[in-house]
């Protein structure tokens, strides 16, 4: 393969990489923002659970049903961890464009 194709490759790889990148932006922002939702509504219903004075006085499970807001938020935010939002929401960030374009022309 002489130097030519291997440019042309190199090339197509470029533009193809910068396709893939470009794709996964608007995608990841909406995982950020549902996190960010989700995250800030369990931190508010963690809130008014601690502060609730009858917390201290029932039981846990009895605590968490008096709590309805709080319980669905926490699953919910469990449940997003498990579906791997933290995968959709950080990979993309590792590898921003110029960053990985640079360091894969670097390699080549």
């Amino acid at each position: 393969m002489n130097s030519l194709e291997q440019a042309e490759d190199l090339k197509a790889f470029e533009r193809r990489l910068t396709e893939y990148i470009h794709c996964l932006q608007p995608a990841t922002g909406r995982w950020r923002m549902l996190l960010i939702v989700v995250s800030v509504c369990t931190a508010t219903g963690a809130w008014n659970w601690l502060i609730d004075p009858e917390t201290q006085k029932v039981s846990f499970f009895t605590s968490l049903w008096n709590h309805p807001f709080f319980t669905i938020s926490c699953i919910t935010l469990i449940g997003l961890f498990f579906a791997g939002i933290h995968k959709r929401v950080v990979a993309p960030s590792i590898c921003s464009m110029s960053n990985c374009i640079s360091r894969i022309q670097y390699v080549l």
